[in-house]
């Protein structure tokens, strides 16, 4: 069977199985992606990222979600992807442009420590819907974001998943955040449609959450504190549109290794 290099990437522990496709490009198919995210007989990940060749950008980000199906943008994603990216040289320096599902982003290496680098990448405008009790907003992918007194003690699988495919909220399905701001910190927890679970960190959801946050509260820059680690996000609005928007955390390699398909 053929064999294929890849590398594994977490952002705050929100973690993807990385592919090289700007020198030999591979057709993906839902079973095969599907297959290489089992976190039993697979690699184990959230999602799949192929770094391809753009005529636009420096590269191409294709993501997958582990159910195997191409998805929307993916923040935490996107970040691994220009720390694979710039340790695969294919990109020289610490500032990149790259192509993504919502469009074309800028991003920076801010401080690299070998197998782990802070990267700050900035993510596309934003209009916020604001509901009785919770935020929707479309930060490359669809957030439900709703307030909560302690967040540790919601069931997110359970509740989340309700949320999820209620069509009258979103006809395709939303991500959904449980989040608390205590007036410094913004905690979160996130359930991810694709991995129909919560995850570690939702880079989109972090946003999302600081976007929420600063419609009910005010201010303009948020430490955000997820399950796997600790973000920030800083961002400008006028009203409901938010623009200047930018994602900063960690971004580490974790292993290399081959694997048959």
């Amino acid at each position: 069977m053929p064999t294929i290099k890849f590398d594994k990437y977490h952002g705050a522990g929100n973690d993807f199985v990385m592919l090289d496709m700007t020198e030999l490009p591979l057709e993906l198919d839902i079973i095969t992606v599907e297959r290489l995210c089992n976190r039993r007989f697979g690699i184990g990940a959230d999602g799949l990222i192929a770094i391809c060749r753009s005529d636009k950008s420096d590269f191409r980000m294709r993501y997958y979600n582990s159910d195997g199906r191409e998805a929307s943008f993916c923040g935490n994603g996107s970040r691994c992807s220009v720390a694979f990216a710039y340790d695969k040289n294919i990109i020289k320096g610490t500032e990149t442009v790259f192509e993504a599902f919502d469009g074309i982003h800028h991003a920076n290496i801010l401080e690299d420590k070998g197998n782990t680098k802070t990267v700050r990448m900035q993510m596309s405008d934003a209009k916020a819907e604001i509901h009785d009790d919770y935020i929707f907003v479309d930060t490359g992918s669809p957030h439900y974001v709703k307030h909560v007194e302690n967040p540790d003690a919601i069931d997110v699988k359970t509740e989340g998943a309700k949320i999820r495919y209620d069509k009258n909220i979103s006809p395709n399905g939303t991500n959904v955040d449980f989040i608390h701001y205590d007036g410094s910190i913004i905690y979160i927890r996130t359930y991810e449609r694709g991995v129909e679970d919560e995850t570690l960190a939702c880079g989109t959801g972090i946003t999302a959450a600081a976007i929420a946050t600063s419609l009910w509260y005010g201010g303009e820059h948020f430490k955000v504190k997820a399950r796997g680690g600790d973000l920030e996000v800083s961002l400008k609005h006028n009203d409901l549109i938010f623009n200047n928007i930018a994602l900063t955390g960690p971004a580490c390699r974790v292993f290399s290794g081959v694997i048959e398909i």
